[in-house]
């Protein structure tokens, strides 16, 4: 095993047992380790750090397996994801869903590798150099601990670029999934196209919070805003929602929005199907007074790197001083940025510099963030990309 020495001084943050190794903490290196090689990580006076995944394109020069001296090989792989299924044995126990996430990457102790389990299907993304490396153990593993149809992956994500990695997709283990799958959560169905969709196919990260909006929506006009395949708006359409209108881009993903509101046996007279740029829809609304009881807004990201911060803030701010002047009195905005870069403490400024903009007085009921699958390490604070807050306007 080829051995990585750092400078003096940049061991904190793997004694405060942070996975990632930046390329300027690198004093040297003992030999030209490959693409996803396992190195052994020193302090510049020799204390052993641990192990990792190294990178040679990469600014995140390697990612950590382990913190102690381990033997990374088929055995571990197998024992962390293991590990990391039998995490989710109590949520999964209750019966609330058949779709999930088995593997949340850094959070599960395996850096760069996402696996998403669809009914019989499992979706996997692998990242980095180190995931992709042991992908045949993976898969391997994953078939036996996790028993499936077939193995999916799409490895087609920007974050690859980065690591000088190919995009990926295709059948790694069993059968091809079909054009549709189809799932259950919380008493809604949905048609998921793991081929196209956007992630592994569906935002699986929102279910705890579509639930909680749940409570609030009967008898509300809901905008459901960047609404992809319409989870938000039909889980408020099976709760007693008087009206939805979905808001989105794409063509695709509205017609897959109305396919899952008739599986649900929802009247398609209650919703209404809006193809346009978000920004421009809200503010043809606001000049136009309509109003709302509930606006969702759950947007992409924003922002991929440091440098795009401001501009994200720009836009944040925008989508919900435009969302805030569509709520009725006493109305809900439950709003929403899955740009990890962002910090939670960041948005809540920017959403609150979008209520004086406003000229609205809004509480926060509740704050929101990822579901119970996709846990943070407590360590790695990026773990907490999907952050939001549940707003009532005064």
């Amino acid at each position: 095993m080829k051995t990585v020495h750092l400078h003096p001084k940049r061991e904190f943050s793997l004694l405060r047992r942070h996975p990632w190794v930046f390329s300027g903490a690198i004093a040297q290196t003992d030999g030209t380790p490959g693409k996803g090689e396992t190195v052994r990580v020193l302090s510049s006076d020799g204390t052993m750090l641990g192990v990792g995944a190294y990178s040679p394109e990469s600014q995140i020069r390697i990612r950590m397996w382990s913190f102690e001296e381990r033997d990374i090989g088929p055995a571990f792989i197998e024992e962390r994801l293991a590990a990391a299924i039998g995490g989710r044995a109590v949520f999964l126990g209750e019966g609330l869903t058949d779709a999930y996430r088995l593997v949340n990457a850094e959070a599960d102790g395996l850096p760069g590798l996402v696996v998403d389990r669809y009914g019989d299907w499992l979706v996997c993304q692998f990242t980095t150099a180190g995931a992709e490396a042991w992908k045949d153990d993976i898969v391997a593993s994953l078939s036996s601990l996790s028993p499936c149809r077939g193995i999916y992956e799409r490895s087609d994500l920007d974050a690859r670029v980065y690591e000088c990695l190919p995009p990926a997709t295709g059948v790694l283990a069993g059968k091809d999934p079909p054009d549709r799958i189809g799932i259950t959560e919380h008493g809604c169905r949905y048609w998921v196209d793991v081929r196209e969709g956007h992630k592994t196919g569906f935002y699986l990260d929102q279910r705890d919070n579509r639930a909680l909006l749940k409570r609030f929506s009967n008898g509300c006009d809901v905008l459901n805003a960047f609404s992809y395949t319409g989870g938000f708006g039909i889980a408020a359409l099976t709760a007693g929602a008087a009206s939805v209108t979905h808001v989105d881009m794409s063509e695709p993903a509205l017609a897959l929005a109305k396919e899952n509101t008739a599986l649900n046996t929802c009247h398609l007279e209650q919703s209404e199907f809006i193809n346009g740029n978000v920004f421009e829809v809200l503010r043809k609304f606001r000049d136009a007074g309509r109003s709302f009881d509930l606006v969702v807004l759950d947007p992409p990201k924003f922002a991929d790197s440091k440098g795009g911060l401001a501009k994200a803030a720009r836009g944040y701010k925008d989508i919900n001083l435009l969302g805030m002047k569509l709520l009725r009195p006493g109305g809900l905005l439950a709003t929403f940025s899955c740009s990890g870069l962002m910090a939670p403490e960041m948005f809540q400024k920017v959403v609150s510099d979008a209520a004086v903009d406003a000229k609205r007085d809004l509480q926060i009921v509740k704050r929101l963030q990822q579901s119970e699958d996709h846990p943070e390490g407590l360590c790695f604070a990026e773990g907490l990309y999907l952050k939001g807050m549940l707003c009532r306007l005064s």
